[in-house]
């Protein structure tokens, strides 16, 4: 079990013991199930090196390859394990200064957990390109943040995009809204005017603050957010979005990813990711549940040969003109 609670809080104090205990479970009914469903696989190996091997690949992070979405949404470790992941395997991109669209990035996503869902990789996407077009290519910088706070913070972000939207239409929402779809994110997508006009920021913090009191999901500490609305009059949705993506203290809390001088920079994590490949192939071969068996595993290559489109400098954040949209 220490093994189990550890790899709930690998990525830094956003996690309390007792949010890391009650995703204990999820585990164990993981293994069970992926036991059950491949008994004959693993009744030569027997019960405990299968245990074994399967609590190591959580440990690894990379008993989230080739898992199903749900599966990758089900703990905020999953989540944060797939967006190491992700980085691990297609850093070369951003190395190389490629520019991608979104549907090359999805592409990618899904060479991971092949039902990845569309709509999240766009809502990325539109946190970078704000009001350009959404088949501008990004950078893997600048959708790799923004991927990060949209996956970590999906709830959340749905909830705010309730509470802006009300503001934006003059009304003042006086209780907590937890969106059951992405249906207001979705709005906003598409809503030229809310993307222009702004709130006010001040009335923007304080319904977030009240949201954040109450709030069971994973969000932004509510400090940060403070920071970053105080510095400015009005805020547009998306523009809130970039802030948080961008806040340095906001991803050194999450400590899934490196700042942005070290994220391209890393020979440790080169050498590191072999070894998860190497333990992953190792324990294919053993019989260990690296990966759910419902179809032929494709290994990821993390240095993936993409057609050369627009370099950046790679000593700079990253940004180019077309993807580093800021604003107040």
């Amino acid at each position: 079990m220490s093994i189990l609670y550890k790899t709930q809080t690998p990525t830094g104090n956003s996690c309390s013991q007792t949010q890391g205990q009650t995703h204990i479970l999820t585990y164990i009914e993981d293994a069970v199930g992926q036991l059950l469903e491949h008994k004959e696989d693993y009744s030569k190996v027997g019960i405990a090196r299968f245990l074994a091997e399967y609590f190591s690949s959580v440990q690894h992070g990379s008993h989230i390859l080739f898992r199903e979405f749900a599966f990758i949404k089900a703990t905020p470790y999953n989540r944060a394990s797939f967006i190491r992941m992700f980085w691990r395997c297609f850093r070369q991109i951003g190395k190389n200064g490629d520019l991608l669209t979104v549907k090359e990035y999805h592409s990618l996503l899904q060479l991971i957990c092949q039902d990845f869902p569309m709509d999240l990789a766009q809502k990325a996407a539109r946190i970078v390109l704000m009001d350009d077009a959404m088949d501008c290519p990004m950078s893997f910088m600048d959708f790799l943040y923004a991927f990060q706070i949209q996956l970590c913070y999906c709830e959340f972000l749905e909830s705010i995009a309730v509470i802006y939207q009300d503001l934006l239409m003059g009304k003042n929402p006086n209780a907590v809204i937890v969106p059951t779809s992405s249906v207001q994110q979705h709005r906003l997508l598409s809503n030229d005017t809310a993307t222009q006009e702004g709130v006010d920021a001040s009335q923007f913090y304080g319904c977030l603050e009240t949201l954040c009191d109450r709030y069971k999901h994973n969000h932004p500490p509510t400090p940060y957010v403070k920071q970053i609305l105080h510095k400015v009059q009005r805020v547009t949705f998306f523009g809130f979005l970039m802030a948080l993506a961008k806040h340095e203290g906001i991803n050194y809390k999450l400590g899934i990813l490196p700042s942005k001088t070290e994220l391209l920079i890393d020979s440790d994590m080169d050498r590191e990711l072999e070894k998860v490949i190497e333990h992953m192939l190792s324990s294919q071969t053993s019989g260990a549940p690296v990966l759910s068996q419902k179809e032929p595993a494709r290994k990821v290559s993390h240095r993936k040969t993409l057609p050369q489109r627009k370099k950046v400098d790679i000593e700079s954040d990253g940004s180019t003109e077309e993807t580093d949209s800021s604003e107040n």
